[in-house]
């Protein structure tokens, strides 16, 4: 719809509603997921496991927020026109994530002190056995890696931030690949490289439409129409690396042989489909915005799939928690 004015933009209340719904979404993806995918394959539920992939989902989302900030905020730098002065940022979300990781890593951290179980009562929580386990040391390291990075959030130089933010990256890597598992160096080194660059990506994308609304608004078109094309070629490589690690990754998993099987007849591979499937509506959005950006009389149309884009990888990242909180496949 237009007016005399242009197009027509939905109002800050409009765009809180569509917000929250897409939130609720999430949120049932991982409380809902483990027993959707589990039903029919004869694998046996992890308890509380609604929960545990509701809280590594705010955990990776919290990761993604200041990671984004911090590397749209350096791609903006490298504009031209911004050599004399700092260019003109949004208001940081950065404090707001690193409180809300902080809540789901102590949460994970107090479901690794009962031996990976829901707590009946504070009495079952052993916080000092925290320190004897490999599992209990990767959870405090998150906890308080949360807990500085919001303190450097909020201090004269944020992009410290950039420290503690890798340690939750480290720890996530290790923790996804236990010393049991064969080479499992080799596993989080995938891991560590594919986590970096989902949270550039998911986190980059949110934060560069936020500050393109902010200087379009201030200076017109051009500015936000080049830091979106500068994100956009970047992007290019992440979505690159992403895919390479994830199917590395999964045939480390998933022997090539059985992988159609275990996708359909395990939970973790249904969840792993429906990622792929949601990685897949995510890449063919994000070539939609790059034509639109290359080719339309005006850029910022680009905004629109940009948009829906943001939405897909909130719902991705959604499923990769879900993934964490299911029994990995059998190596048949």
């Amino acid at each position: 719809m237009t007016d005399s004015r242009g197009p027509l933009r939905p109002t800050g209340a409009g765009r809180a509603v569509a917000v929250l719904v897409l939130v609720a979404l999430a949120a049932l993806i991982p409380l809902l997921g483990p027993s959707a995918a589990l039903h029919g394959t004869g694998e046996a539920e992890v308890p509380g496991a609604g929960g545990i992939a509701l809280l590594r989902t705010v955990l990776f989302a919290a990761l993604c927020i200041p990671v984004g900030e911090l590397f749209v905020n350096r791609l903006a730098c490298s504009l031209p026109g911004t050599e004399t002065g700092h260019p003109a940022v949004p208001r940081s979300w950065s404090p707001f994530a690193a409180a809300a990781g902080f809540a789901a890593a102590l949460g994970l951290a107090t479901l690794v002190a009962t031996g990976n179980l829901v707590p009946g009562e504070v009495a079952d929580i052993d916080v000092g056995g925290l320190y004897a386990s490999r599992d209990g040391k990767l959870a405090l390291l998150e906890v308080n890696a949360f807990l500085v990075a919001g303190l450097c959030a909020v201090s004269r130089r944020p992009v410290t931030q950039v420290w503690p933010l890798a340690a939750v990256i480290v720890a996530e890597a290790l923790r996804a690949h236990p010393t049991t598992e064969h080479s499992p160096l080799t596993g989080s080194g995938l891991t560590l490289v594919h986590l970096t660059c989902a949270a550039l990506w998911a986190g980059g994308l949110l934060h560069a439409l936020r500050t393109l609304r902010l200087r379009s608004g201030r200076n017109g078109t051009a500015p936000g129409a080049a830091l979106l094309g500068l994100y956009a070629r970047v992007a290019v490589v992440l979505l690159a690396a992403i895919t390479v690690t994830g199917v590395c990754s999964s045939l480390r998993r998933m022997p090539p042989g059985t992988v159609l099987e275990q996708l359909t007849g395990t939970a973790y591979g249904r969840a792993l489909l429906a990622k792929v499937l949601l990685v897949v509506v995510v890449a063919a959005l994000a070539v939609w915005a790059r034509r639109r950006l290359r080719r339309a009389a005006d850029p910022l149309t680009a905004c629109a799939p940009a948009r829906a884009e943001v939405a897909a990888l909130g719902l991705a990242v959604a499923a990769s928690g879900l993934l964490t909180a299911l029994p990995v496949p059998i190596r048949w």
